[in-house]
């Protein structure tokens, strides 16, 4: 009976913590239509936030919670929503998930920015550990009860808001008809703000009550995915009912309590089985609530993406390859192995356009398939033992091949989802596999078999080798791995330019127009979850066998996260979007920082600021994320516009070419260092669009383009441009004309009277 009161009183303080923060999700969906994703990380920041104030700095517990809870939550909130969250109307519903995404992932390195992670820090109960009382024979602590009352208060609290007052109502009409609220004398604006500054309140109260119970250590990337547990919770409510989710949240933290005291010791995937229940109740949970019906007309979005011809993509392909060959001449060894790293990662955000850019379909742990076929690989795909250990062709092929069927099997039960809602399936899915299968390192035997799944924690995946093709090679392992990028790249321009492709932007578009057309679209997506999960698959093999051994670390949520964000900061309707992005989140920010690590330890008078540079880099890619809102169809489109404009403009394009060409001929000659090299190309390639309508604009703008820009002239003023205080002062300046006659000639052009001139001006005039 003491077990019993004992595991049943700690379920219901987790969930009522998991109750707390999903009630934030749920306000701030409810008035913005955005789900925040970031919500686990502003229930970080505000835990750490407290510890500052109470154990960094020594303030009293009550002022330390009012700093962080009735200041700092509100004004995250509040921060977040003006300079970001508004400003994501009419984007599509990835674009709004990849701003969320990219909070997230900046909330995580700001932490480690301030608080640095190997450093102890842990937050005590309230009133102390100490201060407990008896209840049935189980030990209830102060903290414990505290969690609950304010649980109960603000489920009745919010349900209150929401149904008996006016401010509640308009809370829900800002989503549903911001313009009729607006005409009956609300500001949908501010009500909007007020909502994220309370739901961002409601996160922080949960990451300050949730550690002490969750041991009290704070660790950034463990806080945030604890109170991510709270999305599952929020989906019991379908995102708007506060007492559905309260009790959804209770069910969530009773069963994990429940599995962890009654399940039997002798299991040992019991305490894994328990950190993945909410990630399995939040997959079952999608799939049984009734869903939205079809959209039966296309949703106008910002988002605008060009599919080259396939004689292009060969084209480009093909100077991929000789790119790729010519810098590989200026590098060392290890440097090769990380390109080649960020080349198989580009692979797997090549997945990413075909599903996300091409068929609108989601897919939040598109590394985690890579882990699978991973697995499979290294029990199955490998020949040879010592250092002559060789993956097979054979190995590579099955990790493929089974990666896609648990794409499929995985897709199965969600090809009901769409939008968010799959999203979420699919990060449970991502969440579940980190947790479930790749932490199982015990061994188990099944019909007399003993294997274990993730042995040891770690997998060493050796180098491919078919035949004559070895890559233990760095130069072939690379350019391999380019040969792959660039077919599966122009495999994927041609499908979507076959009637496949044109199926699956008929189905982004309209589902419910294609399905009146003929269009399967259980079969349409089902292919295309199968075919993408291969090529991620296959994408995760090539960076296994990169890094050489691989733990559960290399396949996180995070990292799927992560190559997710910089593919649509790139454009995830470009291939050379998931070229940019699987580079970027491969090789490109880790030596961005290594690079400002060193620069640190070289000159020791500057440490300060090269790691202030590393900090910055490190928060980079999240603050690249947040510009997605303002440029949703990515970088590559910008620049790929703006090169389109240059195309009257050989000499520019010449000269651009020709920089580089010598860049590259001095730092083959060892008189310029690879960076230099680096930056004067970056600088050059994305300067040149903007360099070339000042050098020519007529080329560039077109005659009455550039005539405008450069303005009307003088003598044309009057006839193509009316006149203006403005356009008269500088016929004026033109003519050489005193400043009081230029307020005459206004005086009398406005109608008003003019001063008698004086003999001198109207000499002048004559």
């Amino acid at each position: 009976m003491d077990t019993f009161v004992t595991f049943t009183i700690l379920g219901l303080v987790l969930g009522s913590v998991y109750a707390i923060a999903a009630s934030g999700l749920v306000l701030t969906y409810n008035t913005s239509g955005i789900f925040n994703f970031a919500h686990g990380a502003q229930a970080m920041l505000g835990a750490f936030l407290y510890w500052q104030f109470r154990y960094g700095w020594d303030l009293p517990t009550p002022l330390a919670l009012l700093l962080t809870v009735g200041v700092a939550g509100p004004l995250m909130g509040l921060l977040l929503y003006a300079l970001i969250m508004r400003g994501l109307r009419d984007t599509a519903e990835v674009t709004k998930i990849v701003v969320t995404v990219s909070i997230l992932l900046g909330g995580v390195s700001l932490s480690h920015w301030f608080w640095h992670p190997e450093d102890p820090r842990t937050v005590k109960m309230f009133f102390g550990d100490e201060s407990r009382f008896s209840f049935f024979g189980a030990t209830v602590h102060m903290h414990e009860v505290i969690c609950l009352v304010a649980a109960v208060l603000i489920a009745v609290g919010l349900r209150f808001l929401f149904t008996r007052t006016r401010l509640g109502v308009s809370m829900r009409g800002v989503v549903d008809d911001p313009d009729l609220l607006r005409l009956n004398g609300h500001n949908p604006e501010r009500i909007a703000a007020f909502s994220w500054a309370l739901g961002s309140t409601l996160a922080v109260v949960a990451g300050i009550l949730i550690t002490p119970i969750s041991g009290g250590t704070l660790e950034a990337n463990l806080l945030t995915l604890l109170v991510i547990d709270a999305f599952a919770a929020a989906m019991f409510g379908r995102l708007r009912s506060i007492p559905r989710t309260f009790v959804g949240a209770i069910v969530l933290g009773l069963a994990g309590t429940y599995v962890l005291g009654y399940f039997p010791s002798e299991w040992t995937w019991t305490s894994n089985l328990r950190v993945s229940l909410p990630m399995i109740a939040l997959f079952v949970v999608l799939i049984v609530l009734p869903q939205d019906r079809l959209r039966g007309a296309a949703v106008r979005t910002r988002e605008r993406y060009t599919v080259p011809t396939v004689r292009k993509a060969v084209a480009w392909g093909a100077a991929l390859l000789v790119i790729v060959y010519m810098i590989r001449l200026l590098m060392v060894e290890s440097a090769v192995t990380t390109l080649t790293l960020g080349m198989s990662f580009a692979i797997i955000a090549l997945s990413l356009t075909l599903l996300t850019g091409y068929a609108g379909e989601m897919n939040l742990a598109v590394v985690s398939f890579g882990a699978i076929s991973t697995i499979v690989a290294y029990h199955f795909g490998t020949s040879g033992s010592g250092l002559a250990t060789r993956l097979t062709l054979w190995g590579l092929i099955i990790g493929t091949l089974v990666a896609a069927v648990i794409g499929g099997l995985v897709a199965l039960p969600a090809l009901r989802l769409r939008g968010l809602y799959l999203a979420l399936a699919t990060m449970a899915f991502g969440v579940f596999l980190s947790n479930m299968v790749l932490r199982d390192t015990t061994e188990h035997e099944l019909f007399g078999v003993k294997f274990s799944l993730f042995t040891g924690g770690s997998l060493s995946i050796p180098p491919l080798k078919v035949g004559p093709l070895d890559l233990s090679n760095q130069t072939a392992f690379l350019m391999t791995v380019t040969a792959i990028f660039t077919i599966l790249a122009i495999g994927v321009v041609a499908l979507r330019n076959s009637g496949y492709g044109r199926r699956l932007a008929a189905m982004k578009d309209s589902p419910a127009a294609a399905a009146m057309l003929g269009q399967n679209l259980v079969k349409l997506k089902l292919s295309v979850f199968m075919l993408t999960a291969g090529i991620a698959g296959l994408g995760g093999i090539l960076m296994s066998s990169a890094i050489g051994a691989v733990s559960n670390e290399n396949f996180s949520i995070m990292i799927s996260l992560t190559v997710l964000m910089l593919t649509v900061v790139a454009g995830i309707g470009y291939v050379t979007g998931a070229l940019f992005g699987g580079l970027m989140a491969g090789v490109g920010f880790a030596v961005i920082m290594v690079s400002f690590n060193n620069l640190g330890a070289a000159q020791p008078e500057l440490e300060g600021l090269w790691t202030f540079m590393g900090h910055l880099a490190a928060v980079s890619p999240a603050l690249i994320g947040l510009g997605v809102g303002k440029n949703p169809s990515g970088v590559v489109h910008d620049v790929l516009e703006g090169y389109r404009h240059l195309r009257g403009a050989k000499p520019v394009l010449v000269g651009g070419a020709a920089v580089v060409a010598i860049a590259y001929g001095l730092s083959l000659a060892g008189v310029l260092g690879n960076w230099w090299f680096a930056t004067i190309t970056i600088v050059t390639v994305f300067m040149l669009p903007v360099v070339g309508p000042m050098f020519m604009p007529e080329a560039v703008l077109g005659p009455e383009a550039a005539a405008a820009k450069r303005g009307t002239p003088p003598e044309e003023i009057g006839v193509d441009e009316p006149y203006s205080e403005e356009r008269l002062a500088e016929l004026d300046r033109e003519l050489g004309l005193p400043a009081s006659v230029t307020e005459h000639t206004t005086s009398v052009q406005f109608g008003e009277p003019a001063p008698a001139a004086t003999p001198k001006e109207a000499i002048v005039h004559a």
